[in-house]
């Protein structure tokens, strides 16, 4: 089950970010754009369109997707979705180039694409993945930001990183260089798994912990998305916020490649 939303906030004039929920690609895209005025909802809905521009092959199977490509070293839908990030860069690069009120813009970007019994997930910037399983909250991706660098080298505690002045200064975003690294990582999932993709608008201002909580409520995905806007904007609504939540359901045998093993009782 797939279910996404995106609010302005409490304090902010507009909405510079922008999602993707696509239910038939088994892909969700979240970007948090940045610039001058209005340029980062440029930024971010550009990087959205480019990620679903080229991943609009429906005809690839998910057990194509899953291949190893060799050329890599990564599967196929890992490949595509590093790429796309690329493209996304240097879509955003080019139209900031020809139009000056546009100059300075980026974007953060966090995508996952399902396919044969795994999630890959490709991010550059400070927006998240979480996995929830077995009533347990896992951030599965690591912060491109000056904080995360610094907590990493020892130099500050996790205490001081959630108060820190700099905790949104951000070391990778698409639109400032030439080149965007985009970081992926592959997992296997599980039925009953449930992954967040949020902006800082919603990380910064609910808990990790009530976020565990939150996520322990059997709701639908689509209601307990607004539940975690709802709150982040009780807790002030500093920022926009985004949220897109996908719930892992049980496989089908026919999906299983293990299933060809199997024997009817009829059979011999």
């Amino acid at each position: 089950m797939f279910a996404g939303g995106t609010d302005v906030g409490r304090e902010r004039a507009h909405n510079e970010d922008a999602i993707l929920v696509d239910a038939e690609r088994k892909l969700v895209v979240l970007a948090d754009g940045m610039g001058g005025y209005q340029a980062g909802e440029v930024a971010s809905q550009l990087a959205v369109d480019v990620v679903r521009e080229e991943s609009s092959d429906v005809s690839i199977t998910d057990s194509e997707l899953g291949r190893v490509d060799p050329d890599t070293g990564i599967s196929v839908a890992m490949r595509q979705l590093r790429g796309a990030i690329e493209k996304a860069n240097n879509r955003i690069c080019s139209v900031a180039r020809g139009r000056e009120e546009l100059n300075g813009m980026g974007t953060t970007i966090v995508a996952a694409r399902f396919y044969d019994g795994r999630v890959g997930i490709a991010h550059v910037g400070d927006s998240r993945c979480y996995r929830f399983r077995d009533n347990l909250l896992e951030q599965l991706t690591r912060d491109h930001s000056y904080v995360q660098d610094q907590l990493e080298k020892g130099l500050i505690s996790e205490e001081d990183a959630k108060h820190s002045p700099q905790k949104n200064l951000i070391t990778r975003a698409l639109g400032i260089d030439a080149i965007a690294e985009a970081d992926v990582q592959e997992f296997r999932t599980r039925p009953g798994d449930l992954y967040l993709l949020c902006s800082d608008g919603l990380s910064d201002l609910v808990k990790q912990e009530a976020l565990q909580v939150a996520l322990a409520k059997d709701q639908p995905p689509t209601e307990m998305t607004k539940h975690l806007i709802d709150a982040a904007n009780a807790n002030g609504g500093r920022d926009n916020i985004s949220v897109i939540l996908i719930k892992v359901g049980d496989l089908v045998l026919a999906d299983l490649w293990w299933q060809k093993f199997l024997k009817k009782p009829s059979e011999k």
